[in-house]
This record gives structure tokens, sequence and C-alpha cells, in this order.
């Protein structure tokens, strides 16, 4: 193999791979990425994957001898990383190690065999479906910090997503918070009035799969401004998804989403608005002394005023007032300041509404005015 390409092309390519591949070296192979070219062809293929996920795509090239290798993914990607802005030369030696070099530099780097290198399952093209770009990656954003990381619930190591000809849903949950997001399939372009947020998961119909938690990062990565639709496809036993040149795969979650819609309350019968900034800073502030365990906050609510306190006996004890519109009972609500966090660092409204029932029951935290999708988290109290 023998071959010149862009180090700014290349390193754009490599650095998407860095998610994908192991680094645990369970498997050797997993490591590496697989470098494929045909003589006198104008692009270059890679590929990686950790048999979970897997990732292909394309760089522009100049091949003057075709082959096929890999190379270590993230030393390959440093290497790229650390060159001059230049032409990269990869060339295949006799003695089998490969040779990158560019300017005054040269480097020889251990290669695995190709044959080692998993193939990569392949889509058939039946039955795909267009999805808004712009619109995932912000469906993405405001749902994948829910997702559990406890690999004993295995159903939960995803989100569920549906979607119907008009509109789409992303539901994500760790059994302490749920994070509920719709939105249409129709892009909204510049000039046009956006219309009010289609929803899914209500549809008995909607197309339904678990889309695994290293899924969501890896397309919220390839889901840059330059990509305008998705191509989606369901396999058997994998997803397909085609962005920009690029393509995702997926193995699916086999397993049975638990009943979402039985965790929104549907009788909270109080609600307060916040201003976003200022109740974001203020929790930010008080949870400085909450308990590093619980990151408890305690929401004391009474007539036009919330009170944000937090306490720990190793360091001691915080609290900051806010000025509300409320005249209902008085109560105190515990909750985590994490997941108050997560939620308000993506609402994109000045304004979100808490609305709540008593100091047990589930809390509702919504933006208030126009938002470009449907947005509900709902979280648990603490007790504490």
């Amino acid at each position: 193999m023998e071959l010149t390409v862009r180090k700014t092309e290349l390193l754009r390519e490599l650095q998407l791979f860095q998610g994908i591949v192991e680094r645990k070296n369970t498997i050797p192979i997993l490591a590496n990425i697989l470098v494929e070219a045909d003589e006198g062809g104008d692009a270059v293929r890679l590929a990686a994957t950790d048999l979970e996920v897997g990732l292909s795509s394309r760089c522009a090239a100049t091949i003057t001898k075709g082959g096929a290798i890999t190379l270590p993914a993230k030393k390959l990607f440093e290497i790229v990383r650390a060159l001059p802005d230049t032409e990269v030369r990869i060339t295949r030696s006799a003695a089998g190690t490969v040779n990158v070099a560019a300017e005054r530099f040269s480097s020889r780097i251990q290669t695995l065999q190709r044959d080692d290198f998993p193939a990569l399952p392949e889509a058939t093209g039946d039955g795909t479906e267009t999805l808004p770009a712009q619109t995932l990656r912000e469906m993405i954003a405001k749902t994948q910090f829910a997702i559990t990381g406890e690999d004993t619930r295995y159903f939960l190591n995803g989100a569920l997503f549906l979607f119907t000809a008009q509109a789409m849903s992303l539901v994500a949950t760790d059994g302490h918070r749920l994070a509920l997001v719709s939105a249409g399939r129709g892009a909204v372009t510049d000039g046009d009035t956006p219309s009010a947020p289609a929803a899914a998961h209500g549809d008995a119909e909607a197309t339904r799969v678990i889309l695994p938690k290293k899924t969501l990062w890896e397309l919220a990565r390839l889901l840059g401004d330059d990509v305008e639709t998705v191509t989606y496809e369901r396999g058997e036993n994998h997803l397909f998804f085609d962005l920009g040149g690029r393509q995702l795969i997926s193995r699916m979650i086999d397993a049975q989403f638990p009943a979402y819609e039985r965790v929104i309350p549907q009788g909270n019968d109080k609600r307060i608005e916040f201003e976003r900034d200022r109740l974001t800073s203020a929790i930010k502030r008080v949870a400085l002394l909450s308990s590093e365990r619980s990151r408890a906050v305690k929401f004391q609510i009474d007539a036009g005023k919330v009170e944000i306190t937090s306490s720990s006996p190793e360091v001691g004890e915080a609290s900051e007032v806010l000025t509300v519109d409320y005249s209902g009972p008085a109560l105190g609500i515990c909750f985590n300041a994490q997941y108050l966090l997560d939620f308000m660092s993506v609402a994109e409204t000045e304004s979100i509404a808490l609305d709540f029932k008593d100091e047990l029951s589930q809390a509702v935290l919504s933006p208030v005015g126009g938002d470009s999708c449907d947005y509900t988290y709902v979280i648990m109290p603490m007790r504490i």
C-alpha cells in the first residue's frame, strides 16, 4: 500500500474513530483502525469497531498502490495530529510494518493482520428512513445524560427511539429521572413559522427501537453542522445510520423498555416558573455545600419565594432565596442538584417551569415559551 492524504482531512476522520475503538485491549485488533485503498482510487476507506458499535468513513487520497492494513487508532491519531499541515504519506514496507511520514518526519508502526479485523455488518438499503439531523442532535443532547450506566439494568443502558411518518420521540431514564423529547420530522427553515412540536410517543403504531448509550454519544459527535439528514435503516440485529458520507453501525438492545408513560404524573396541581439562568446560578452556589454523596438541595417553597438550601455535617450549610410568583401552600422538596443542572443546561428558553404535587410525588420540569422540541423532564424527589 502507498498513498498520500492531506493531514487536516485525515485528522478530521481519525478524531471521529477515537470513541469507537476498544481501549481495554481484550482483543488487540479492536484497538486498530482498518485502512483500505484501491489502486488508482481517489479515497481511502477507514473502519473501526468494538463489536457493539462500528464506524466507517472515507477520506480523499492519492493512491499509488492499493492494499489493506490495520493501525493502532490512538497512536495513528496522535502522530497525525502532531504533524505540520501538509501531505501525509502512508506506505507499507516489505517487512510488514507501516511507515507514516510527512516532510522531514518519518515513523514506523507495527501492524496487525487485516484478516483478524472483524467484518462489519452491511445495510441492505431496504426500508430506510430519512431523519432531520439537527433535530435529532438536539433530541440526543436533551436525553443522553438520563441514561443509566448500570450494567445490571441492561434495558436502561439506552434510549427508546420512536418515530412515525410525521414525528419522532426519544426517551431515557435511569430510574431516578426521565427525559422525554418529541419533535416533528419536517425541517424548519429560515422564515418559516415553527409548528407545535409533534409527538410519536403516544402513537401505538410508532416504530420502536432502543439505541445504546454509546451509539447516542457517537451519533451526537457525527451530527455536525454540515450534516442535514440522516438515513436510518434497521437490520435483523443492527441499526445503520448514514450521515455525511459516514456510516455508524450499532448492535440493537433486545429488551423491553419500561412503561415510561406511567411515570409521567398527571395530577401535579402546583406550578412555579423560574428564570433559568438565575435558578442555575443559585443551585450551583448552594450545591457547593451539599453532601458529596447525595448532592441534595432542598426547595423550601412558600408564598412569593423559594429558599434553596443545602447542608453537610462535614462541610456546613448554604441557602439562597429566589422571588417567585406562588401563592399555594408551603412545602419542602429535596432534589439531586446535578439532575436539575443537567436539565437546565440543555433547556433553551429563558424561563423553565416546575410542576409538582407534594413532597414525595414526581415533579416535572419543562421549558416555558417557544422551543423547537416538546421537552418533559420527570424527576423523583429525594427522601433525606
